[in-house]
This record gives structure tokens, sequence and C-alpha cells, in this order.
């Protein structure tokens, strides 16, 4: 058994249990006074329908009903039409005859007298007196008719809705002891102080009725009554004497009697009252607020309720019955305590992290006008499914200490799916520190002696009184864009975008972003997936403008090629990679280069002769160069196009075709372009384990480029199932973040030489 008094009380009480502790007293106090009393007795009403069960036979009430008037007389009855009542009764075989009805007063002598024989004749009849304390006056038969009688008392005991529930055993009035009316039917030798409940589970209509006028006019066969108890009383409404029974409605007091008579048959009904329930109500919610989650607490609590409406059905069954609305109370307190809270929280609370949420977000002030970044960690979902059992919380505790790194004071909020978001102070260069936050990234989380490499991305919305929302819409999608382009953060200004300026610069802005080196190339590393080694990089091109951050190569690039200045960016992309490549080369690292060739190059004549040119003049041999065609860029109609890509490669140089499966997939388009590879779109590489179909495309296309004597280039691959299935299938390279995200040249030189094999980036 739990030490109650320590659960309760704590050294140190949490809120929970401070909690507890308030409810627990509002409980008492509710219980002390009674205040559920109502509730009790109407439950106490519907179990007793629940256990109904039929009166024993024992007793037979005799009533005085409307019959009995028309046959006898009007009410009330000479003593003589009693005597010959009694005498009837006696004679059938009663072995009692009680009666619900008071003789205090004297009649004409010769019908007291007549009865005051019967009764003596009888020699087992019962007549009631109320001696009750709290009634006055007091009421006893006349002496002559008490003399040979036994006595018994009628009082009753009302509740505060005026209805009997309760009965007496015996009530004492100046030293002499008067049994209950009920006690003595039920045959009790000992007779009990106090009051036990009355079991209204017996049916008041499963009781074998007779009317009185039938008895005294002989109509009634003996077996009804041989052997039996008969009850006398009134038991119509013109006489008065009418209660309220529970579960049945009005009906005379006869019937209390004996369905009191028939509860103590039974045995002894006890009524322990509110406390014992409440005292295991205390121990159970004491358990319930130490446990840690919030459906343990509810299992806890939730059960014990149930407990609480169904146990008193099987104890009222057997005569125990309990008071349960303080306790009842107190559970459905903490149950709403627990999941208002919960709901509370769980609008602005993150419940793995503890952090404020976007709800939370959405009401700061200061949202709509300090810049927005917002850290996505791409990878959330497969992390928490791979982590041992409730250890995502240690997991965002990790993330948050990270983010937090450089910021005393930040406060994070955490959203859904490893979204975390800050307001950062305005005016206040952002590059660098998310430079630096990415860079910690870099590390593998460590949670519970197992390694977690995180891919995050950061986006960032500069402010602009916008609402909260659209902002954290435009952080997202700048964060998600940097992951697809290969960068580390971006910002989205969607005042950039409105700004006809900044359109209508765009091209100029990107021939001096060249020329100031703000334009460079990234470096993705491609691996071959039979030795597990590196073998070459795909050159990328980057723009990080001075006041905007990083530019989309899908903006920059698109524009370029829509106004006819690809070439520029081009030749520029193809320099500085051809040159870094070659002077790797010289040094013996084993490398092949990889550039795309936008299609609208292929229309100019100069072009082999810019490529050969640049080999050249870094001393890169053309059979280190590939350069990828991408296939959903259609190729012209005259020939020019693909006698220019004939000419490419005659001198040497490898042609991919590039988003392989997105456009123009035709044997036709395959037999003309003189691809030495093909490269397969990301878009069924990331679908290869959930689509059936996707994996069939894949297969398919790698049989039929090796049965053409081409290679297969998988991209877009970002975890290492899809890497061995690759390879399974005979993909002979890949690409991905899996194997290695876009970055320096020297980056993918130093990993090629310090690995044998791979491993995640």
């Amino acid at each position: 058994m739990p030490n109650i008094r320590a659960l309760l009380m704590p050294k140190k009480a949490t809120s929970p249990q401070r909690f507890l502790m308030w409810t627990l007293l509002v409980g008492m106090i509710f219980g002390g006074l009674q205040l559920g009393q109502p509730i009790d007795n109407l439950a106490r009403m519907l179990r007793s329908g629940v256990n109904e069960r039929p009166a024993s036979g024992e007793i037979v009430i005799v009533k005085i009903d409307d019959a009995s008037l028309r046959s006898i007389g009007n009410w009330p009855w000479s003593r003589a039409a009693h005597a010959k009542l009694t005498d009837q009764l006696t004679a059938m075989g009663a072995r009692q005859v009680a009666f619900d009805i008071m003789f205090a007063y004297r009649a004409d002598p010769a019908g007291d007298k007549a009865f005051a024989d019967a009764i003596k004749r009888s020699g087992r009849v019962i007549l009631p007196v109320i001696a009750h304390p709290d009634i006055s006056p007091k009421v006893f038969p006349l002496a002559s008719l008490a003399k040979h009688a036994q006595l018994a008392d009628i009082s009753f005991n009302y509740d505060a809705d005026n209805r009997v529930r309760q009965l007496n055993f015996t009530y004492d009035y100046k030293g002499t002891e008067f049994t209950t009316l009920a006690t003595k039917l039920a045959g009790w030798k000992v007779k009990p102080s106090g009051y036990f409940p009355i079991d209204y589970a017996v049916s008041p209509q499963s009781f074998p009725t007779v009317s009185a006028g039938d008895i005294i006019t002989g109509k009634v066969p003996t077996s009804a009554i041989d052997g039996k108890i008969a009850l006398i009383g009134t038991t119509t409404d013109t006489l008065g004497d009418q209660y309220f029974i529970p579960g049945f409605g009005r009906a005379g007091g006869v019937y209390i009697h004996a369905i009191g008579a028939e509860s103590l048959m039974r045995g002894r009904p006890i009524l322990l009252g509110w406390i014992p329930f409440f005292l295991l109500c205390a121990i159970v919610s004491a358990i319930a607020v130490t446990r840690q989650r919030i459906v343990a607490q509810n299992v806890f609590l939730g059960s014990f309720a149930l407990l609480l409406v169904l146990a008193p059905l099987p104890l009222e069954a057997n005569l125990l019955f309990f008071d349960n609305s303080p306790s009842l109370l107190v559970v459905l307190i903490m149950l709403w305590q627990i999941n208002w809270s919960r709901l509370r929280n769980r609008s602005t609370v993150n419940e793995v992290s503890g952090l404020p949420n976007l709800v939370a977000l959405r009401a700061e002030p200061s949202a709509r006008d300090k810049p927005l970044v917002v850290a996505r960690l791409h990878n959330y979902a497969e992390i928490v499914s791979a982590l041992p059992a409730e250890s995502e919380r240690h997991f965002a505790e990790q993330i948050t200490s990270r983010l937090c790194v450089g910021a005393t004071g930040r406060k994070l909020y955490h959203g859904e799916e490893g979204l975390f978001c800050w307001l950062a102070e305005p005016n206040i260069p952002l590059g660098h520190h998310l430079e630096a936050l990415h860079a910690l990234f870099r590390s593998p989380v460590k949670v519970r002696g197992n390694q977690y490499d995180v891919m995050v991305s950061f986006g960032v919305d500069i402010g602009g009184g916008r609402a909260i929302t659209n902002r954290l819409g435009s952080a997202l999608v700048a964060a998600d864009e940097a992951e697809e382009e290969g960068i580390k953060w971006k910002y989205h200004d969607p005042a950039r975008l409105a700004e006809a300026s900044w359109k209508l610069s765009l091209l100029s802005q990107l021939d001096s972003a060249i020329e100031n080196r703000e334009v460079w190339v990234a470096y993705q590393p491609k691996l071959d997936l039979k030795t597990g080694q590196i073998i070459g990089v795909e050159a990328l091109a980057r723009w990080t403008h001075p006041e905007k951050g990083p530019i989309s190569p899908t903006e920059f690039i698109g524009a370029a090629e829509q106004h006819d200045r690809i070439e520029g960016l081009t030749d520029f992309i193809l320099d500085e990679a051809v040159s870094a490549v070659a002077s790797e080369v010289r040094q013996g690292t084993s490398l092949h280069l990889a550039v795309n060739l936008s299609a609208r190059l292929l229309n100019d004549q100069n072009l082999p002769t810019r490529i050969i040119d640049c080999l050249e003049r870094h001393g890169l041999p053309p059979q280190l160069l590939t350069l990828e065609l991408t296939e959903t860029a259609a190729l012209g109609g005259s020939g020019q196009d693909i006698e220019m890509l004939n000419r490419l490669q005659q001198t040497g140089i490898k042609i991919s075709i590039d988003d392989y499966g997105t456009g123009m997939s035709t044997l036709e388009y395959l037999k003309k372009v003189p691809a030495a590879e093909i490269k397969i779109d990301q878009t069924f590489i990331k679908s290869l384990r959930e689509h059936r179909s996707d994996r069939v495309m894949v297969q398919s296309t790698i049989a039929l480029a090796h049965s053409l004597g081409r290679l297969v280039v998988a991209e877009g691959i970002e975890d290492r199932d899809t890497l061995e299935l690759l390879t399974s299938m005979g993909c002979d390279i890949g690409q991905g973040f899996i194997i290695g995200r876009a970055s320096s040249l020297r980056s993918v030189i130093k990993r090629m030489k310090g690995e044998r094999g791979l491993r995640v980036a």
C-alpha cells in the first residue's frame, strides 16, 4: 500500500500534487456537508432498479383500500371490525398479525373490549407506537389493547427531500426500548442500536396482497395467509398515509415497513457512507499524479471512476451501501484538470519538448515585425521512428540546445514534424550565425548511445508587417528550397518578388555577381555503387547575394535561360569547375566532372570550341568531363542539336541525359542522343521503396540502359535502404544527401582520401 501521506505531502509538492490536495479538501467539505446526497440518492435508486428482486412472500399486506371501505364502511372502522379482522387472520394461520394503524383513543366500550379480547385470543398481534425522540407527542395504544399485544414503533426518518431511506432498529423512551416494526417483522432477536438503509431493490409490487374487506367477509382462501405475516395498513389515497418510494412512486406507508423487514430478513444492511471510498480515491489519485504520462493518469483515474459507478451494484446486492459522490467529484475534477491542462497546453505548448508551439508564436505581439527564422529538420520523423521508446523528448532537447548556441535566452517555438523557429532581432546579420548553427549539425546527435545524423536547413522571413501565418509559410518555403538547392539557409523576402526593380535588375546583377565572385560552384559527390568509392562530382551553380542572401538556382538559372544569358553563366561554371578538378587530377586524384548543359546552347556552333579550349587551358582530359543535358528540354527537330551532341561526343566528352523519366522517355530519343549515361530523375528514386510502379520503372530503365551499353546514375538518394536497393538492382552511380551534400571541392577530396567506403554524410 503506498504511503498516502508521502504521496500527498511531499517535501516539495509539484503543481499536480498541490492541485490534488486542494481537490481532496473540496471533496471532504462536499462529503461532510452532504452536498452530494441528492446525487447519491438518485444513483442508489437507479442501482436498486438494476438489482430489483421480488419479496420473499413471507409478508402479506392486508390492504385497507377503496374496496374494503365500500365493503365494511367509511373510515374509521369500529373496533369490532378490527376484532373480526384479527380473529379471521388468526384462524387462517397467520403467524403474526401486525397493524400499521394507531389505536390511541377510546371508541365505543363494546368495540374496544371486543378488540382487546381478539388480541388476547390471538396472542400474536403487534400494535404500533410512536416513540421517536424527535416526534411529539408520543403515541401509544390503549392500555387495554396493549396488555396482550407486542408493541413496535412505526416512526420514520426523513431525508432532506422528504423521502424515507433508512429505518431505526429501536427507539428508547423513558428507559423502555421499542423495536421498530420492520425489525419486529424480520424476527430479529438481537436489537442493535442505530439505523439501517432500506433496500429498495425489493419491488413493492412483488408483495402478496389481500383486501381487508375480503378477509372480514371470508372471501380469501386460508392458503393466502397460513404461516405468513399479515401486515395491515391503509393503501388508499382517500385515507392519506402515502409516501414516495424511490424508483416506484407513491404508496402506503405499510410498504416501507414491509420492504424494511425484507431488507433485514436477508441480513443486516450496512451504510458505510462516503469515507471508505474517499480514502481509496485519495490513494488512487495520489498514485495517478505521480505518473509521467497523461495516458497513464487517465487510465488510473478513469478506471477508478468506472469502479465508483459499477462497484456499488454488487455491494448493494449484498447489503453494503456507500455514498460515492465526493469520490466521484474528486476523480472528475482531477480528470478535468489533467485533460483541460493538456488541451490548454496543447494549444500553446509542444507536448514533446515543452516549448511553446506555433499557436503561441501566432499570439506573440512582436511576431509581425521581427525576422522569423525557421529550422527545418527534414529527417525528423525518420529519426523519431528509430529512437528508443520515450526518447523523443531527449532528442528534441539536444536539438534545442544546439539551436540556442550563441543566443542566451532565445525563445524557441517547436512545431510538428521537426519544425523549430524563433524571432530574431531586427537589423542583425543572420548569415554567419545560421552558417555556424548549420555547422553544429555536422556532428551526429547522440540519444541513449545511438548516433543520428540530422538533415537541417534554415529559412528566413524578414518581416514587413504580414500575418505570422503567412510569414511562417514563407520561411518554411525558404527552408525547403534551401534543402532542395543544397544550401544551408535562404531568405524568403516577399517584397523581393514583388519589387519590379529586383526583377528587372536580376540579370544585370547576375553579370556583376559573376565578376565579383558572388556566384560560386558547389560540388556534389558521385558514388560508384559497386566499389563504394567516390569517383566524381557534379558542379552546381550557387549565388549568395550580399543583401538578399542565397538566391535560388531555379530562379536565376531559369531567368538566364529565358533571356538568352545562360551562355555566360555556363562558361563561368565550366571554367571554375574544370580548373578546380584539373588541379586535383594533376595531384593524382582520379575524379570525373559533370556540368549541366542547357539545351539552348546546342545551337551555338562555337560551343565545342569553347569547351575544348577550356579543357586544354586547364589540362583536364575530355574523358573526365560529362555534360548533363536535361531531358525535359526538348531537342529541335532539325537535327542540328543532335549533330552538336555528336561533335561533343567525338572529342571524348561524355553526354548524360539528366532528369530521365520526366520528359521525352522514348526509344527514339535514346537512339538519337549519343549519351554515355542516363540519370534517373530523383522523383522516382525518392518513392522507390513506397511505390511498386516506380520500382519497376527504375529496374526496367537500368536493364534498358545496360542493354544499350550506357551507365545509370540515380540522383536524390536520401537513405541507406534506397541506396542498398539501387545497388542490388545493378545501378552504377549514385548521388544524394546520403552520399554527400553539395560542398566545396576541398571537402569532397578530403573525404575521398580519408574514406575507403561509404559513410552517411
